[in-house]
């Protein structure tokens, strides 16, 4: 049985700690979880490049695991967290090409949009035997290049600009 890289593996424990963080979010109080954010978005973004890409020659799709109403749960808890600050103008949105208003986003909602990604993924290679694995493995980082890193890095620019608004507490950045 071949066993999955430890890039994979990385990869595989990052999303896992996401998911962690976003369920604990409440707990956390808002300058832990946005450091927190502002840690892990960039090693899971650089864990998804070194992932290895094999070719996978049957069309594998993650199933969806995640319902709606858990999604909805830690999006409004993560939005009560942020508060004011959870809503920000998105200039990298396709849409953005057509529009002469500039779009709102939230932080809540990309970070929920990253959270079912990675939920699922989590919640299908669980009791799969490694090869299975890397197929959906090999699925999250094609999806990863036609989708969610956009998201993960316009969130982070987002988490971002409200670390920089924090500059005056040395205990929120270090």
């Amino acid at each position: 049985m071949e066993q999955l890289s430890p890039n994979s593996l990385a990869f595989v424990a990052l999303i896992n700690e996401y998911c962690a963080q976003l369920e604990q979010a409440p707990n956390l109080g808002r300058d832990s979880f946005v450091l927190a954010m502002a840690k892990l978005l960039p090693r899971i973004y650089i864990s998804a490049l070194d992932m290895p890409t094999p070719v996978v020659l049957d069309e594998v799709e993650i199933p969806p695991s995640l319902d709606e109403e858990q999604y909805d749960m830690v999006r409004a808890r993560v939005a009560s967290l942020m508060g004011e600050d959870d809503v920000y103008l998105e200039v990298f949105m396709d849409d953005m090409k057509y529009s002469d208003s500039p779009i709102a986003t939230s932080i809540s909602e990309n970070l929920a949009d990253l959270y079912q990604v990675f939920y699922d993924l989590i919640a299908a290679v669980r009791d799969l035997d490694s090869s299975l694995q890397q197929e959906l493995l090999t699925r999250c980082r094609e999806d990863f290049d036609g989708y969610w890193s956009k998201t993960l890095c316009n969130v982070l620019r987002a988490i971002n600009n409200v670390l920089g608004g924090r500059q005056d507490n040395d205990d929120f950045l270090y």
